[in-house]
């Protein structure tokens, strides 16, 4: 063989080798997993694409579906309000009271400085409704609205719900891309979501991690009345997130995230969502009364497992009822102390948190199965729910009130001229009952209860209905008098 054919061989030979590569690696290419293959050009698009119903979510573990979708979905909120040195979180719970009484020699008391606080929301209609939660727009006395988009709003307080940390507020403006509730009753520990929210001003931040836990009770929420039934998560979420999205991966509202466990005021493993069937009712309510239907059992429950309880209970399952109270629902429908509350309806309840979500999800007036065991039988009840009241009424947003002997109403700008008052609510027509019973007297015009501006009746009845501990502390004014009178009141 010359050198001539050995040359022409090797680039025979070359050329044969580079063929057989290319083959293998094209063999080999089609048995890569699916969760690294990369996404074809036409699945990358921009915000536009929300009408095209051929979008089709893609196979296999992939975030940018719900990302895409959710991220013009959740807007970013400023809360501007007024702090003074009575909002030193760091001083004594009782240090205002006895400067009320006695009077505070410092000069600066009472001096307003303005703050700001960020948060997130979730566009939930295409007129302008927005849920987030109720700290991020609590006190405020403007709230600024920012868009996907850039554009910015002022936003309009519809309503709170404190016992949830939920709130809804409006902007003024329609067809807007609004997102789609899923069901936190159908997720399950270890499947994958996404957070999406303003974590430190970074707009539109989207996170993801599995949930790690359901029906978390934390803590959080100081509230009488509070209902604490977290999806816990491991996606990372920061000061901002908050009243933010948190979605599956078709992109679906499975709960709004409020709080993290952390002892540094950032992220440390592990975020809590509000899940949406309660976000969903507690919105509903907010939007059509101004104020939630809070339905209730009647019951104080504990769980079965809890160290305080006297006796032992062989079947760790379901929540211990510890007392019913009078003429309940509970009472009711049959329900005794000692109980153990295993069901409702056909959801299994495994604590107290569980329960808590599964009747708040109702209104005063609706029926529910309960099912319980005693000694060591099963059975079934219906239960007719009532409100905090203890009665079906639904409780509108409105401008009188009456409870525990007293009528409360707003007074007129002509009556705050005559009190010199910028606000508060004249209580009158007192008969027997508490108000009477603290020494109060018709037309007296409450300015505040335990240390908190009262406004209008709304947030009188809020204030009531959501009061901690065994008293309150109300201040006030009568016409003519230039005297501020404090009373205190058992409750």
């Amino acid at each position: 063989m010359n050198r001539k054919q050995l040359l022409v061989g090797l680039v025979l030979a070359s050329l044969f080798g580079g063929i057989v590569a290319l083959g293998g690696y094209k063999l080999f290419e089609k048995d890569k997993p699916s969760y690294i293959q990369t996404l074809p050009n036409s699945n990358v698009q921009f915000s536009n694409y929300l009408n095209d119903t051929s979008f089709v979510v893609p196979e296999g573990l992939n975030f940018v579906y719900a990302a895409e979708i959710v991220t013009p979905r959740v807007v970013h909120i400023k809360s501007t309000m007024s702090l003074t040195a009575r909002d030193n979180p760091y001083s004594s719970p009782f240090d205002d009271m006895f400067r009320d009484f006695f009077g505070d020699p410092r000069e600066y008391r009472g001096q307003q400085r303005p703050a700001q606080s960020a948060g997130s929301g979730v566009i939930i209609s295409d007129n302008g409704y927005i849920a987030t939660n109720n700290h991020v727009i609590k006190d405020a006395e403007e709230i600024e609205v920012t868009l996907y988009d850039n554009r910015t709003y002022p936003a309009t307080l519809i309503g709170t719900d404190p016992n949830t940390d939920i709130a809804v507020i409006k902007i003024d403006e329609d067809k807007l891309p609004f997102i789609k509730f899923g069901n936190s009753d159908n997720v399950r520990v270890g499947e994958w979501v996404l957070a999406v929210g303003n974590p430190f001003e970074l707009t539109s931040t989207v996170t993801a991690g599995i949930v790690s836990a359901k029906g978390r009770n934390i803590g959080i929420l100081r509230e009488r009345y509070g209902i604490e039934s977290f999806i816990q998560t491991d996606a990372a979420v920061n000061p901002g997130n908050s009243g933010g999205a948190l979605v599956n991966l078709k992109g679906e509202l499975i709960g709004i995230n409020t709080a993290i466990a952390t002892p540094t005021g950032s992220y440390a493993g592990y975020s809590f969502a509000v899940p949406v069937s309660l976000v969903k009712k507690v919105v509903e309510d907010l939007m059509e009364y101004g104020m939630v239907q809070r339905a209730v059992l009647g019951i104080e429950i504990v769980n079965v497992n809890d160290p305080r309880l006297e006796e032992d209970i062989d079947d760790l399952k379901g929540v211990y009822v510890n007392s019913v109270y009078e003429n309940s629902a509970a009472e009711e429908a049959g329900l005794k102390k000692g109980d153990i509350i295993l069901k409702i309806n056909d959801t299994d309840v495994t604590n107290v948190a569980e329960l808590q979500d599964l009747v708040a999800r109702n209104r005063p007036g609706d029926k529910i199965n309960v099912t319980y065991k005693r000694d060591g039988k099963t059975k079934t009840v219906s239960a007719k729910l009532k409100n905090l009241d203890n009665n079906i009424e639904i409780v509108k947003r409105d401008d009188a009130y009456a409870i525990e002997g007293a009528s409360f109403r707003n007074a007129t700008e002509n009556e705050l001229k005559e009190y010199d008052a910028e606000a508060g609510v004249i209580i009158e027509n007192i008969g027997a009952g508490k108000w009477k019973d603290a020494g109060i007297e018709d037309g007296f015009l409450i300015t505040s209860i335990n240390r908190r501006s009262v406004k209008d009746v709304n947030e009188l009845r809020a204030m009531l209905q959501n009061r901690t501990g065994d008293g309150i502390l109300i201040k006030g004014k009568y016409p003519d008098s230039d005297k501020e009178v404090y009373y205190g009141m058992g409750w």
